[in-house]
């Protein structure tokens, strides 16, 4: 395992959308490893392909519960809606309002090859969704209904 250098905005291959994987083999695990570790090095919730360059459509997550790894990620089901204080590593510093489902299902593939079903509200939906989106060259700042200025953070943290 090996920690990727994380894409920050700016670079192309962040706009790009992802090719779906065929190959279930050990060049993919060894991705969604080292994708796992830089993940938990950077301190976030989330890690999609093209943040570490390669578009392929894979992401992890990790809200508190363990990593969940997704291959060839689709949302099949939402509900709701509600407003989310949203950063991503790829923009570090930079936060804002985006409007999001309260609950997602969706479906994936494992390391495997083996198609499985995941539910999610609140934070894990929110994360679902920011992960694929990104899978298809879709930044959160371009879903923001508005920016947070670093004041309005702080105000957050001391809450």
């Amino acid at each position: 395992m090996a920690l990727r250098k994380i894409v920050t905005e700016g670079d192309d291959v962040l706009l790009k959308k992802c090719r779906t994987v065929e190959k279930f083999d050990k060049r993919l695990w060894d991705l969604l490893d080292d994708m796992g570790e830089t993940l938990y090095d950077s301190g976030g919730v989330g890690l999609a392909g093209p943040q570490v360059g390669m578009l392929k459509r894979v992401c992890v997550i990790d809200v508190g519960d363990g990593l969940i790894e997704f291959i060839n990620p689709e949302i099949i089901l939402s509900e709701g809606e509600r407003d989310c204080v949203e950063g991503c590593l790829s923009s570090p510093g930079e936060f804002g309002i985006v409007k999001r489902p309260v609950k997602v299902k969706a479906k994936a593939f494992d390391r495997e090859g083996n198609e499985f079903t995941v539910e999610g509200e609140d934070l894990f939906a929110q994360a679902m969704c920011h992960e694929f989106d990104h899978l298809d060259g879709v930044l959160f700042k371009s879903k923001v209904v508005r920016m947070l200025s670093p004041d309005e953070l702080e105000r957050d943290d001391e809450e």
